[in-house]
């Protein structure tokens, strides 16, 4: 669509990088360096983001290099797309402290610095899930062919950080996405920003748009309505055409979804078990069996973090009440988060075969992930697995301390990198570390070894067979462990 100038106000462009994002990569340059993140240079575009800070440390910084954690690398990421005007204050002063010898701050969750950055980082990645989830296309038709156009309103400087998912799930077709920000563009083969828009600038497009409303119909779930709203948080909501489509659906689902006004307030002690807490409870009526079970009921309505927004449920270990071997992964997947159970996908599959072969029947041990919720990225209609984070670990310890305090199993066996790091603290090298004997407490002992999910991606048979046969011996040597 062209202006009254006749100017294309949406086309690709060559124009810079709105100015905030070429301010945000220029206030941290990262470089990975074996495990580590050092921080090579801090240029400041604009001094007066940064009032309050002092001279002299600022010019330390701008004069040398110090490393600093990953997770506060991650953490710094995803805070430094807020729009908050204080974020570079803030982000530096935990940058400072982690410098200056607070090694264990990211373990902090009370922290009063780390709890308000790790709230920018959940409501940056909130948003950067509703551009990916409700960005609505239209057609044009250009002197070159059709390109389609969407209109959105983040809350954070998010677009640039989030156009390569678009442009890797819209890859065959050139779009343009507005926003009051900046503009991305793809054409093809390469992505370009320009400068904000203007929701005008979007063409109406009936056809579209009667799509966009019959798909909407057609996928709706009513029960999900409540988070769907608390999720836009408004300003997603209003530029939508879907909601057109809610009241005939809400209409007609409204005495299964909203039962609650016609009934009697119930006893919560006699209310039937849901499926995560029968989960957990299935092993016996022990006393072990009642706190597992509390629990497992208490974790579904966990909202420490805000994995549990696109998740379908809480995922909670489970097992026999007394194992002596406890396994601990990493997160549920899209099979687990479906059914309420861990290790049931194509890893808990491997899993079992690999105990069966050890000599260790699964009903005997006590199975759990280190982070209760599923993490994923939307992609067409899969959902692909996303690692979790620092911040997500740290939320969910408090499950992961519950389960071991109940259990008390003689040893844990961590399946990868994150399991060993929530359970041991630390980052954890799986080479250097696996098959040996870590001692926890007077208690309980850790072994590490790798993630059945890690011979799913082995690029070879040769390599899944060799590998497959390594992890049977881990687990055979985790085995004789306990029975020794």
């Amino acid at each position: 669509m062209s202006s009254a100038t006749g100017k294309l106000r949406y086309g690709p462009d060559r124009q810079a990088p709105h100015p905030r994002r070429r301010q945000t990569r220029r206030v941290l340059r990262l470089a990975l360096a074996n495990g580590t993140v050092r921080l090579t240079a801090v240029v400041l575009s604009r001094p007066t983001d940064w009032d309050g800070f002092r001279a002299a440390t600022r010019a330390h910084i701008l004069a040398g290099t110090f490393n600093v954690s990953r997770a506060l690398v991650e953490l710094a990421q995803a805070v430094i797309l807020a729009r908050d005007p204080e974020r570079f204050a803030l982000l530096y002063r935990l940058f400072w402290r982690y410098h200056r010898g607070e090694r264990q701050l990211m373990e902090q969750a009370t922290d009063p610095d780390l709890h308000r950055a790790t709230r920018l980082a959940q409501s940056v990645r909130r948003d950067m899930h509703n551009m990916r989830a409700f960005v609505r296309f239209r057609a044009v038709q250009e002197p070159d062919g059709t390109r389609y156009v969407a209109w959105f309103e983040p809350e954070h400087y998010i677009v640039e950080a989030n156009a390569g998912f678009f442009a890797r799930r819209f890859a065959a077709m050139a779009w343009s996405i507005l926003t009051p920000d900046c503009s991305a563009h793809w054409d093809l083969a390469s992505l370009t920003f320009g400068p904000g828009a203007d929701p005008s600038d979007v063409p109406d497009d009936d056809a579209l748009e009667a799509y966009w409303r019959a798909r909407f119909s057609a996928i709706f779930n009513p029960a999900r309505l409540t988070a769907m709203l608390s999720d836009t948080r408004g300003a997603s909501w209003r530029n939508l055409t879907d909601p057109a489509a809610i009241p005939d659906p809400m209409r007609s689902a409204a005495p299964a979804t909203d039962p609650m006004p016609e009934q009697d307030m119930r006893d919560p002690t006699k209310m039937p078990l849901g499926p995560v807490r029968t989960a957990a409870a299935r092993a016996g009526t022990g006393a072990n069996d009642t706190r597992l079970a509390r629990a497992a009921h208490e974790a579904a309505e966990c909202r420490r973090c805000d994995l549990w927004q696109p998740a379908t449920q809480t995922v909670f270990g489970e097992g026999p009440p007394d194992p002596r071997i406890m396994f601990v992964g990493e997160q549920p997947g899209d099979q687990e988060d479906l059914a309420g159970r861990p290790f049931v996908g194509p890893a808990g599959q491997i899993l079992d075969r690999a105990l069966e072969e050890a000599g260790v029947d699964r009903r005997t041990v006590y199975v759990t992930n280190a982070v209760k919720h599923f993490q994923f990225v939307p992609r067409g209609k899969r959902r692909i697995h996303a690692k979790p984070d620092s911040v997500e670990i740290v939320a969910c310890q408090h499950w992961l301390d519950i389960e071991r305090d109940v259990i008390r199993p003689a040893l844990i066996v961590l399946l990868g990198a994150t399991a060993a790091r929530a359970v041991l603290g630390r980052m954890v090298t799986i080479s250097r570390e696996r098959g040996e004997r870590i001692p926890l407490d007077a208690r309980s002992d850790a072994f590490v070894t790798v993630h059945p999910s890690y011979l799913l991606r082995l690029p070879d048979e040769d390599s899944k067979a060799r590998e497959y046969r390594a992890f049977v011996a881990d687990l055979r040597k985790a085995a004789k462990l306990v029975a020794a």
